[in-house]
């Protein structure tokens, strides 16, 4: 039911990934009936669905992206992060448009939940390439006020290190070579992975 890039200090169990699934997704179909979304009975959820937690949902449609936002700072219930990062990358990714009824029944939900950021010292560009671990730490690079993340995921599609940081500088809107040329903060992390698809047996 679930994947994980790494053995993380708080480990989610598959019933608990089931519910963080299904809220996303009844969040998501409020929102498309213009229903208000009911609040949160916290009391009855597993206790460590609400503890702070920090998440990205990401939307397929297809095998096609179709909407990702997420959080990299665990600054409220786990729960409602998931909650709210489902209706942001539904309604409020500004890659695309709103997702409209007709495509509900092909989304495909996946929720990323992330260990806590931990800084990652280096010495030289060649010492940062060495000391990435590709598909299993998600890279946040930091630059005075910008900041751009890649999850875990990403190395999939980008496996060598190098453009992987190319690209994340690119995102982040400095030059592709940025992470060459000087010395950006870089932190790195780990997420538990939970699909609808792996749910389903498919």
């Amino acid at each position: 039911f679930f994947t994980r890039c790494k053995i993380m200090t708080r480990e989610f169990t598959p019933s608990e990934g089931k519910i963080l699934l299904e809220t996303a997704r009844q969040s998501i179909a409020h929102v498309l009936r213009g229903a208000e979304l009911p609040p949160l009975n916290l009391e009855e959820l597993p206790p460590d669905l609400v503890e702070p937690g920090a998440s990205f949902v990401t939307l397929t449609i297809a095998g096609q992206l179709r909407g990702c936002v997420g959080s990299i700072e665990a600054n409220r219930a786990l729960i409602q992060d998931v909650r709210d990062r489902a209706i942001g990358a539904a309604f409020g990714d500004p890659r695309f448009p709103s997702l409209t009824p007709s495509e509900f029944e092909d989304l495909e939900i996946e929720i990323s939940t992330l260990s806590r950021p931990e800084p990652l010292s280096y010495h030289s560009p060649q010492d940062l390439v060495r000391k990435l671990r590709p598909g299993i730490d998600g890279v946040i690079l930091k630059d005075q006020f910008r900041r751009a993340t890649f999850l875990p995921q990403v190395w999939e599609k980008l496996p060598d290190p190098e453009l992987f940081l190319s690209r994340l500088c690119l995102k982040m809107g400095l030059e592709s070579d940025a992470w060459r040329r000087r010395n950006l903060e870089v932190e790195t992390y780990q997420v538990q992975k939970f699909t609808e698809g792996v749910f389903r047996g498919e």
